[in-house]
């Protein structure tokens, strides 16, 4: 795992995670903006969806051995943990 290209939330998270199959983790995945044909089949092979050479930010909900290997991946720039926003302010 390179956690070079993890963000300090999402290289937590991992080591929180129990089952590392288990696709549990929500992450942004940012990309180089030009994929090739072979980076479009990994990404939609992890359950990505809309990919599109000339995007270069995806949402999935990954396990820890996916994000293990796209973090290897030379197109992939960083993976960041999506995390639940709240309301500032709410009464």
């Amino acid at each position: 795992m390179n956690y070079q290209k993890l963000d300090a939330a999402l290289a937590t998270a991992l080591n929180d995670v129990q089952d590392s199959e288990e696709a549990s983790l929500a992450v942004f995945i940012h990309t180089e903006p030009i994929l090739t044909s072979a980076a479009i089949a990994v990404l939609e092979s992890f359950g990505v969806s809309g990919v599109t050479s000339g995007k270069d930010i995806f949402t999935a909900t990954l396990s820890p051995n996916a994000i293990s290997q796209l973090s290897e991946a030379a197109w992939v720039k960083y993976l960041k943990r999506s995390q639940q926003l709240r309301l500032l302010n709410q009464k």
